[in-house]
């Protein structure tokens, strides 16, 4: 195992305010971490770097008490310890703001602040008086302007931050967890985001930052430590370390033997868009799908790639902008008119957009297609049944029978059935969206498969990834999006895990 924490100059000698040992933890069918280490010292900004997947949320929820670990060894200020609830974790000084901040809009921003630990008076009600005085403190230490009696609707995305910031501080916490901070910040913002930072770190915090953003990381953090498929590949000092670097032990991996594709023949274009722009979510999109080609679009959080392939699936409309199949101009105006077109989308959260929980699988698989399974406005379950039958068993779908509740599958067999749903419209584009996400490595192999099928069948495929090797290893073409641009496409040799994570975290320039 890669390490250079022992390389690094000058490296600490006092006791870690807080380390993992050799920290595992497993969910069905897959190991989110084995035997990670990690190190957080008072005063000073930890990165932690992984590409998606790599176990940093498995890491945050182990420190924060929502997940106990299977195995390894907690210590704070080097003794041995366990967060065995949310509220152990918060009294031993542990504290997480995240990208979303986990906040009340209808509660001011004293009782946010306080809420769970507010003062009380003698007879054992909420002193609101010391709770709003102690909520000015708090805001002013770290320079936040805000009234504490407000609702916390009032306020923007920055604010939120900062009286999330005051909560961490008002249970006097010695550990604070950044998760994507400035995700949705404006580049004000998350300066003053990063003054704020150094503040923390006067005050002795030990702060863990996790970031996708390398010049966020390399202004603000003073040691990294980098994840790799949930272990532990090496930490070290900034000062000693340099971007290439990081990206290289980020995708240390060979992705040929472990995402085998079927040679693509690539036919004549089928999905143009030109122009796309939304008012909030993407600009200027455009690209060409060919038949028969896999498109992959690669990004980190935030980046964009779902928001436009739900504008192409007529979910929301875009500003302006053109798509056409073939020469023809599409009006997307609702995912009718997708359909229609022989556009489907597979999306994300299959749990809540695509498949319906307490319909049967035959009825989700069928929902889309019912002109074809139907006669004179009558049902043909036969028919049903049928349709059904043929496109989960090439997808290898493992049921106990086709009228089983859909909401009883595993993770994997609920994506499959929301596939089968989608082809059996017979489309001429299928967006996937994260379509492996969630599930086992057997199912992964067998979407994978089906892929690759419908590829040589002549399918127009777009597949969005947050995974490298699946975007590397299925992709024939690979665009890569960054805040709602386009940031970079690769095809042949330059499709290389260093360059797609360059050109999403806004690095310049291509990997040698």
């Amino acid at each position: 195992m890669l390490t250079e924490t022992a390389l690094a100059k000058g490296a600490e000698t006092h006791v870690p305010v807080l380390s993992f040992r050799g920290i595992s933890k497993t969910f069905p069918g897959v190991r989110a971490l084995d035997g990670v280490e990690l190190d957080l010292f008072a005063g000073q900004v930890t990165a932690l770097i992984g590409e998606n997947g790599a176990g940093k949320s498995t890491v945050v929820k182990i420190l924060t008490g929502i997940y106990q670990p299977d195995g390894g060894t907690i210590l704070v200020n080097g003794v041995e310890t366990r967060f065995l609830t949310a509220q152990a974790a918060a009294e031993a000084g542990v504290t997480a703001i995240h990208q979303e901040t986990v906040l009340f809009d209808e509660l001011t921003v004293a009782e946010n602040i306080f809420i769970g630990h507010a003062p009380r008076t003698r007879f054992g009600l909420i002193d609101a008086s010391a709770m709003e005085a102690e909520a000015k403190r708090l805001l002013a230490s770290i320079g936040a302007d805000l009234d504490p009696r407000i609702r916390l609707r009032e306020l923007g995305i920055a604010s939120k931050h900062l009286v999330a910031i005051a909560r961490a501080l008002s249970i006097d916490a010695s550990v604070v967890i950044m998760d994507e901070p400035t995700a949705a910040l404006s580049h004000k913002e998350i300066h003053e985001l990063y003054d704020l930072v150094e503040k923390l770190k006067a005050q002795g915090k030990a702060i863990l930052f996790i970031s996708h953003k390398f010049d966020e990381i390399f202004r603000i953090a003073d040691r990294w430590t980098v994840f790799r498929d949930g272990q532990f590949v090496g930490s070290g000092r900034i000062a000693d370390v340099t971007e290439g670097r990081l990206v290289q032990l980020m995708v240390g991996r060979e992705v040929d033997k472990i995402y085998p594709k079927r040679p693509a023949r690539i036919g004549p274009p089928v999905l143009t868009v030109a122009g796309y722009c939304h008012p909030t979510e993407f600009e200027d999109i455009g690209f060409t799908l060919h038949q028969g080609e896999i498109l992959g679009f690669y990004g980190l959080v935030g980046a964009g790639r779902s928001e436009v392939m739900q504008a192409l699936f007529g979910i929301t409309r875009p500003s302006k902008g053109a798509c056409r199949i073939d020469d023809r101009v599409l009006v997307l105006r609702s995912t009718a008119d997708a359909i229609a077109a022989g556009i489907v989308y597979v999306p994300e959260d299959r749990g809540r957009q695509g498949a319906v929980k307490g319909l049967p699988i035959f009825q989700n698989v069928t929902l889309p297609s019912l002109e074809k399974t139907s006669r004179a406005g009558f049902l043909r379950l036969a028919e049903e049944f049928r349709m059904t039958r043929d496109y989960t068993s090439r997808l290898d779908l493992r049921a106990a029978s086709l009228d089983q509740d859909v909401g009883l599958l595993s993770g994997g067999n609920q994506q499959k059935v929301v596939i089968a749903k989608w082809l059996a419209t017979k489309p001429r584009v299928i967006i996937l969206d994260e379509p492996t996400k969630g599930i086992d490595i057997g199912s992964k192999a067998a979407v994978h498969d089906f892929m690759s099928e419908l590829a040589a069948q002549g399918l127009a495929v777009i597949m969005v990834s947050s995974e490298i090797p699946e975007v590397l290893g299925m992709s024939d073409r690979v665009i890569v999006m960054r805040e709602g641009r386009i940031a970079a496409e690769f095809q042949g040799g330059s499709m290389t895990p260093e360059n797609l994570v360059r050109a999403a975290a806004g690095i310049e320039g291509e990997a040698a």
